[in-house]
């Protein structure tokens, strides 16, 4: 083995895979996008439950994002998924076959790692072309056809031209261009990206997922990738799955995830929204004993927070029926200036997003209207 492989658990699991024996081919092998199941898997690291009972339905050529905060069980699904961690319980099912009854290498799954994982010892051609070369003679390509797949890869994530380069002579985005050329020569069943941008500087990374999407939509792959990005899975995902502590809160669009919001969690988590407490009392939503208005459905009596983000925000000099607040701060952000309002006794602040020539200033009283809310029980001792 490479030493580069005994540095690095991720090579060793790659060359393990390359390997191997592959299984005869089956329906959806090879290359083919399939659809990918998970029912009910559970993981506990010792007395530490990672996955609660977890299920997900992922479409053939499907571009998923598991999305959620450190903790929250995406790159244990991940890897129960390429079969690095075994679940405590439950199924997963790459089509109709059983993936928890074959090895990593049977699965045939490409994987690209934040930190690349190349052979530093290799150039761009020779580390894409790894997987074919290492074949059992059976299943092992021509020299001919391995170099010109390797090629076809090399512009496919065009990097054309730097075939005899080095890992250590590339930038960080070109590494994970070869890193994904190189999942991509296998003919991978599924692709798994464990945060495959996270290492990059930010307008790297706002690039690359431009071309990640492209180049998706180019190849059809079966994909799941990770990340804790939220600008990085909305604008990427056909689906995002929201995670937290162990468990799916939400499975949309990203529309569905941005504008209908299913918990509360995901009502915080996603975007910008501030957030305060109402008393809903006989079909009233009363703040500080004042009733406000709010543009949904009022639920029975109870105490409810508000999620509202700050472009929902209407604000305009105070008017009967409007929420009184008062200008606490101004800062720019981006085209637009934000707004600190403190409401009522001031013991609440939200934040709105206002038109940078609005002639908004420090202690000014101004009246709040809502475009768009999202409301959910309070959770005890909130407030």
């Amino acid at each position: 083995m490479a030493a580069d492989a005994i540095a690095n658990p991720f090579i060793a699991a790659f060359e393990a895979e390359a390997t191997a024996q592959p299984k005869p081919k089956a329906a959806g092998a090879w290359g083919q996008p399939i659809a990918v199941t998970v029912e009910g898997v559970r993981k506990s690291f010792g007395d530490t439950p990672a996955l609660h009972d977890v299920s997900l339905a992922i479409r053939p050529g499907e571009l998923i994002a598991l999305l959620g905060p450190s903790g929250s069980g995406k790159t244990t699904l991940l890897r129960i998924l390429g079969g690095l961690d075994e679940p405590s319980g439950g199924r997963v099912l790459f089509g109709d076959e059983d993936a928890l009854r074959l090895s990593v290498q049977e699965r045939n799954v490409g994987f690209v790692f934040q930190h690349y994982a190349l052979f530093r010892h290799m150039t761009v051609l020779d580390n894409v072309a790894f997987g074919l070369k290492v074949r059992p003679g059976g299943t092992r390509p021509s020299r001919r056809d391995i170099r010109e797949r390797a090629l076809n890869l090399i512009r496919l994530v065009q990097l054309e031209g730097f075939e005899k380069r080095y890992p250590a002579q590339l930038s960080g985005g070109q590494r994970q261009r070869v890193a994904l050329a190189r999942a991509l020569a296998i003919e991978p069943r599924i692709l798994l990206l464990d945060e495959p941008f996270g290492a990059l500087d930010a307008k790297v990374r706002k690039d690359l997922r431009r071309w990640l999407r492209e180049l998706h939509d180019q190849t059809g792959h079966t994909t799941v990738f990770v990340t804790h990005d939220q600008d990085e899975a909305l604008e990427l995902a056909d689906r995002v799955v929201v995670m937290s502590n162990g468990r799916i809160e939400q499975v949309g669009t990203p529309d569905e995830i941005y504008d209908e919001p299913a918990t509360a969690f995901v009502a915080g988590f996603i975007g910008e929204a501030s957030r305060f407490v109402v008393q809903v009392e006989k079909g009233d939503a009363l703040l500080y004993e004042r009733p406000i208005k709010l543009p949904v459905e009022v639920p029975r009596d109870g105490r409810y927070t508000v999620f509202v983000r700050p472009q929902d925000i209407l604000l305009g000099p105070r008017s009967p029926g409007d929420l009184p607040g008062v200008v606490r701060a101004i800062r720019r952000h981006g085209a637009l200036r934000r707004a600190e309002i403190a409401l009522a006794d001031g013991s609440s602040v939200v934040e709105a997003d206002s038109a940078a020539l609005i002639n908004l200033r420090v202690g000014q009283q101004v009246g709040l209207t809502f475009s768009r809310v999202a409301l959910f029980p309070a959770a005890e001792g909130q407030r």
